[in-house]
């Protein structure tokens, strides 16, 4: 049987949970990201892709805002998704007791993970 790891492209463990990449093409990657109960994703940004959101397990919370002063924040349950543009702030976290797993599908000229402008970490990252 095949190392579970070796399924996936890349996998990346960070700090509220991991990522796990299911195709990378030139233009779009597919993702799924875990996110750990009680976590969350920096307040982000991408200057060269826009992001698909579909959760596929658990409640995930997802943060947009609009420029300095608007904020949206809506749960999202299994089977529903969210668009970001590029130059959107936006998060996801999990308040919940299991896991979120979100699919997420990039659109954009680039689509490494040193497209990431951080505006709020709980962890001290900053950006790339």
């Amino acid at each position: 049987m095949a190392n579970k790891e070796q399924e996936y492209l890349e996998v990346g463990d960070r700090p509220w949970g991991q990522y796990f990449v299911l195709e990378d093409k030139q233009k779009f990657k597919v993702k799924r990201i875990v996110v750990k109960p009680g976590m969350r994703l920096s307040l982000q940004s991408h200057e060269q892709r826009s992001e698909h959101w579909i959760v596929v397990q658990g409640t995930a919370t997802f943060e947009v805002r609009v420029g300095n002063q608007e904020k949206w924040v809506n749960n999202y349950h299994p089977g529903e998704y969210a668009f970001v543009p590029r130059h959107t702030k936006h998060r996801i976290s999990n308040s919940g007791t299991e896991d979120t797993i979100i699919i997420e599908v990039q659109f954009g000229d680039y689509t490494g993970e040193d497209d990431i402008k951080r505006f709020e970490d709980d962890f001290g990252r900053h950006e790339g």
